[in-house]
């Protein structure tokens, strides 16, 4: 049941950006927790991330989507269709760009598919750490020049400055609404979700550039163990595109397979508040991101969004 108090805001409001400006780190940091993975590599998520923010005047309902870029395959597609169907769905919208990067190609690409969007647009300029205040006059100019954002915001989401103040911008657009997750929800992803994205992080932290996107992580079983209820046996199987791949996850000896699963486990022990046992495979499933079968089964369903 929704909880309804006279005077409260709540609303949805969609991260959205190119791949690789710090859309996860900004969420990460909202919410207090790790529950968006991170990485170097582009377009690291797939699926849209709901976190939840919640204090006594207002609930916000922050949804991070894939980095939108021109799509190369159907998992491509896949993910443009989910940050897409977001636009129309939310109170707000942040549009994140690297202050540390001019404005390009990619930047334009998404403010093209921002025309005639009812709802107020943020310009939040992340990566102000790594410029000269000085240069953000001109930065933040470059883009108001592009579009007509209904506030421009700088921050850093890796040191956290200026975000209480963009929480406090956003707010302030926020209709009179319901609660509607309790008040220590953080997210609404199932833990399997969380747990499978933890893994893939770590995959994709430690393999070479050819594999990023090629991998997926599929949860088998999770479970407490029989003989130690304190525990909680994980299994999972890395997905893969190519035999050359699989060598490459699993490493010399099983070396690299074994530093990926000691490195998200203890993540998933953080989450979960337990000792984990962590088992991990890796399997060939040729051409999967191009084939609707299988990504399905993978877990991007766009029937969701």
């Amino acid at each position: 049941m929704l909880q309804e108090n006279k005077g409260y805001k709540s609303g949805f409001i969609s991260i959205i950006g190119r791949p690789n400006v710090g859309k996860s780190t900004f969420l990460n940091r909202v919410v207090g927790q790790k529950i968006a993975i991170m990485s170097d590599k582009p377009q690291t998520t797939r699926n849209k991330v709901q976190g939840v923010v919640t204090n006594e005047n207002s609930q916000m309902v922050f949804i991070d989507t894939p980095g939108i870029n021109e799509p190369k395959h159907k998992l491509g597609d896949f993910m443009l269709k989910v940050a897409k169907n977001t636009f129309r769905e939310v109170d707000v919208l942040l549009f994140v760009v690297s202050a540390a990067d001019r404005i390009g190609k990619q930047d334009r690409y998404v403010l093209d598919m921002l025309k005639g969007i009812d709802v107020p647009v943020f310009l939040v300029l992340n990566k102000i750490d790594q410029v000269h205040p000085d240069n953000l006059p001109k930065i933040v100019e470059s883009y108001r020049n592009e579009f007509d954002f209904a506030e421009a915001i700088p921050i850093s989401a890796l040191q956290g400055n200026n975000v209480e103040n963009l929480l406090a911008k956003i707010e302030e657009r926020l209709p009179e609404g319901p609660q509607y997750y309790p008040s220590d929800q953080v997210t609404d992803h199932p833990e399997r979700f969380i747990i499978s994205e933890l893994i893939r992080e770590k995959a994709l932290h430690l393999t070479r550039e050819e594999i990023p996107h090629s991998i997926a992580v599929v949860i088998d079983k999770i479970a407490k163990d029989e003989e130690n209820e304190n525990m909680i046996r994980v299994q999972a199987t890395i997905m893969v595109e190519r035999d050359s791949q699989k060598g490459i996850v699993i490493g010399k000896k099983g070396a690299l397979l074994k530093e990926i699963g000691t490195r998200a486990r203890k993540d998933i022990e953080n989450l979960l508040g337990t000792k984990v046992y962590l088992e991990l495979w890796v399997k060939v499933q040729k051409d999967w991101r191009n084939k609707a079968m299988h990504l399905r089964d993978f877990g991007f369903r766009d029937d969701e969004y």
